[in-house]
């Protein structure tokens, strides 16, 4: 049987398909034009002749970058941060999401934890004390401020455990009677159903330590130390020289131009762009399991 549509219903249809390809356009231009900026030479780029398409193009922005032994190294500290940032978050939010998931009947602490963690959600102790915190413990300089600064990701944890608690209990209960403990029945029954979610903690912390420039700007009093995103983040906006070390100052002079930049804030959506991808298909069902509320 061939449904007949009128031509309201192909105009509405149509109108849809145009807004949503008008959307995907505007969030893929801006990474586009990056790519167009720094294949474009710079001259051309100041003249603000390049919308589009290359303006005489060129490679020297990305020879420039190899000869940018603290570009390579920020590179590393992120990606350090990353690896470090995702595997304690992960063990955190698992270890307190699981206990959470249960009724305050068979986990009594249940409701003043949950309670304390919204009040923790909502409202920020403030940067100095953060800051004094901080340096208390050592965490100044050091790469474990950047993995650790950003604390307990609470609504990873809520994520995480409404999740856990829309799964079947009869696994549990069958476990329990065949003499499973709860580290094996985390480990063996909950872990291995919860890939979904799990993927989406890690998608959300990886984006998170590697986006996150602000903290090594207070923690870290060497330039040397700073991640990616916080090098990148000096190199584009500060124009003040004077303000500068001498390293600082000369290598601001030598690369501060927009396709260099544009070409560095390329390279850094890269790692994003790669491994994103790879957990697109547990993104969205992580999410809407996660977030209903059992």
């Amino acid at each position: 049987m061939v449904e007949e549509r009128s031509f309201l219903t192909k105009f509405f249809n149509g109108l849809n398909i145009f807004i949503l390809l008008l959307i995907t356009l505007l969030c893929i231009y801006p990474v586009w034009y990056m790519l167009v900026v720094s294949f474009s030479d710079k001259a051309a780029v100041a003249a603000g002749q390049v919308f589009f398409w290359p303006k005489e193009f060129t490679l020297s922005a990305y020879a420039m970058i190899l000869e940018d032994a603290q570009f390579f190294k920020s590179f590393s500290i992120s990606v350090t941060r990353v690896f470090l940032g995702a595997i304690t978050t992960f063990v955190v939010v698992v270890l307190m999401a699981y206990p959470l998931s249960k009724t305050s009947k068979d986990f009594r602490p249940r409701n003043v934890i949950m309670w304390t963690l919204i009040f923790a959600m909502l409202f920020n102790g403030g940067l100095i004390p953060w800051y004094m915190t901080m340096k208390s413990l050592g965490m100044t300089n050091n790469i474990w401020g950047l993995v650790l600064g950003g604390g307990l990701p609470v609504f990873n944890v809520i994520l995480v455990m409404n999740f856990f608690r829309n799964l079947p209990k009869e696994l549990e209960e069958s476990a329990i009677m065949d003499g499973a403990g709860p580290w094996r029945i985390l480990f063996q029954i909950i872990l291995p159903l919860s890939k979904p979610v799990l993927a989406t903690v890690l998608v959300f912390t990886i984006v998170y330590h590697w986006n996150e420039f602000f903290q090594a700007l207070v923690l870290m009093t060497k330039n040397d130390n700073y991640p990616l995103q916080t090098y990148i983040r000096q190199v584009t906006v500060i124009a003040d020289a004077s303000k500068l070390d001498a390293e600082s100052a000369k290598r601001l002079t030598n690369t501060s131009n927009q396709t260099l930049n544009a070409a560095k804030i390329f390279i850094s959506m890269i790692p994003l762009l790669i491994i994103y991808p790879f957990f697109q298909k547990y993104f969205i069902k992580g999410i809407t399991l996660g977030s209903v509320k059992g």
